[in-house]
């Protein structure tokens, strides 16, 4: 990548836009690189960085800008402050009359910043975390939050091993290891482009974070078994699901958006599974849910949430959502689990799981439903992995599955097993 100032206009111009928040910011990247495909794939890199660079420490960099926050100055921060480029790599863009600023600027320090600002979240997220963390967790969790996320795959065991797929991916000079915990996941070294990949066209492997892969793991569905992942989505766990049945059964992907349930059919096809049935339904009470009510072995609702705990990967979102956003959704949360559970026969399993760390979205839910369902009761999670052969540490002292990213390297997740009795 040669860095002059058209590269540099184009970040300015696609974080302009990122900014007004109308539009999830992986979306606006998206766009943008449509729109202007004379682009190459080094300067693709660059723009994409640089924007989610800025996305992650927009406050603490916000700071830096000595009340004049621009597009343009918050990119020239985050190159200088958090990407640690110098005034000789910045030359080509940088005016003389932003240099004295720019000195300044990363002089400041974080230990100087308000609490919520240092750590690049906004007020209300900061208070809220602080009050379910400790003082001595919540540093670290934040500081993990403001990293990017590793690229994960999961093997499809339909296809092949782990084993192989990593043989594979070390001869063609990828690197890449075993994930901590999944038996079907890989962690890659860096962000190697794989869309070409033979393993990946030929559905030996999907990109899916270590943590969303441990879902199917707690669900741990057995051939034969009528399932349902409830909000299917683009499939990611769905397929694992089917895997794990070894294509036998009956697998239910429920959604709302057939956009979602239509970027599924390239995955499925790759996948070689043919029990996976996706539907379209308008609500969690659809009449082809209430149709399977009480018949299902076990159901996955992974749940429409704030999506704060991929925050890695989702900057943008801490600056999206509110604690009026928290609140609708928690209600939507607790009538999806409501119906999802209606489908489960007696002795059948549900995992309820988000990717939040708000305990609004998670276990306040999920203890509002078991006192009102005392037909249900849970089951320890970590038991659940650990008869698998899967031993999380640190794990919950309690019921529930708690992912976090600077513990487990995974995205935060949350996850409670629940079986009817």
């Amino acid at each position: 990548m040669r860095f002059t100032p058209v590269l540099f206009a184009h970040a300015e111009a696609v974080l302009s836009e990122t900014l007004r928040f109308e539009f999830p910011a992986d979306a606006v990247v998206s766009r943008y690189f449509r729109q202007h495909r004379e682009l190459g794939h080094a300067d693709r890199a660059f723009v994409a960085e640089s924007v989610f660079a800025v996305l992650r420490r927009k406050r603490s960099l916000a700071e830096r800008c000595a009340g004049d926050v621009t597009s343009r100055r918050l990119l020239l921060a985050a190159l200088a402050c958090v990407q640690g480029w110098n005034r000789r790599e910045l030359a080509p863009v940088l005016r003389e009359s932003e240099t004295g600023w720019l000195a300044e600027a990363k002089a400041v320090r974080y230990e100087t910043m308000p609490p919520a600002v240092a750590v690049d979240l906004p007020d209300w997220l900061h208070v809220t975390l602080a009050a379910q963390f400790p003082a001595a967790d919540l540093a670290p969790l934040c500081a993990a939050l403001n990293q990017p996320a590793p690229l994960d795959l999961r093997v499809n065991p339909l296809k092949t091993t782990r084993d192989a797929v990593l043989e594979r991916l070390h001869a063609d000079g990828i690197a890449a290891e075993a994930c901590r915990f999944s038996p079907l996941g890989i962690r890659l070294a860096g962000k190697p482009a794989l869309a070409r990949h033979p393993l990946f066209l030929d559905g030996s492997f999907e990109v899916q974070d270590e943590g969303s892969q441990l879902l199917g793991f707690l669900l741990q569905p057995r051939r034969g078994e009528m399932v349902a992942d409830f909000c299917a989505g683009a499939g990611g766990k769905t397929l694992l699901l089917g895997a794990l049945m070894r294509s036998q059964g009956r697998l239910y992907a429920f959604d709302v958006a057939e956009k979602r349930l239509a970027n599924l059919k390239p995955r499925l096809a790759r996948s070689g599974l043919s029990n996976v049935h996706p539907v379209r339904i308008d609500a969690e009470t659809d009449i082809r849910v209430k149709r399977l009510g009480g018949k299902l072995d076990r159901v996955l609702v992974d749940a429409p949430c704030s999506g704060l705990g991929t925050l890695r990967r989702n900057p943008d979102l801490k600056w999206r959502q509110s604690p009026d956003s928290i609140a609708e959704l928690s209600a939507k949360q607790a009538a999806i689990l409501a119906a999802a559970a209606s489908l489960l026969k007696p002795g059948g399993r549900l995992v309820y799981a988000t990717c939040s760390l708000l305990a609004a979205e998670n276990e306040m839910v999920v203890s509002a439903f078991l006192e009102a369902h005392p037909e249900f009761s849970p089951l320890g999670a970590g038991a659940v992995l650990q008869r698998q052969g899967i031993d999380l540490a640190p794990a919950s002292a309690d019921d529930y599955l708690r992912l976090l990213p600077d513990r487990h390297g995974t995205d935060a997740f949350f996850a409670a097993v629940l079986e009817r009795k």
